[in-house]
């Protein structure tokens, strides 16, 4: 079974892929924004990205989310909430974590399976 990746750099990919299982990590590009914009920003480039690999919101397995503040959380999950069809919720984590930019509120990783 082939390996697929897509928006390849050195350091990362942006989405890998094998078989039926899509793995992919995103963040916010707009790092001035709230964390509710923060977090619609990232789940809209993870949508086109689960789409570009031939699954959607509704093929979630697994979600880690990282939050820069746990005081973010309610405004997190306002959005997320919003955004995962109803009935489809993945195993989740939440996890408070100093991430890679002083600016970025959220990180996500995700697992999800391919659409039959």
């Amino acid at each position: 079974m082939n390996i697929e990746r897509h928006g390849t750099t050195r350091r990362y990919s942006d989405v890998v892929a094998r078989g039926d299982t899509v793995y992919l990590a995103e963040v916010p590009e707009s790092l001035d924004a709230d964390i509710a914009g923060q977090t619609l920003d990232m789940l809209a480039r993870v949508e086109r990205r689960l789409t570009q690999a031939g699954s959607d919101r509704s093929r979630l397995l697994l979600a880690t989310i990282y939050l820069r503040d746990m005081a973010d959380y309610d405004g997190m999950n306002a959005v997320w909430d919003a955004w995962v069809p109803a009935g489809a919720a993945p195993a989740r984590a939440c996890v408070e974590a100093r991430l890679s930019h002083p600016g970025m509120r959220v990180e996500i990783v995700l697992i999800a399976a391919r659409c039959p």
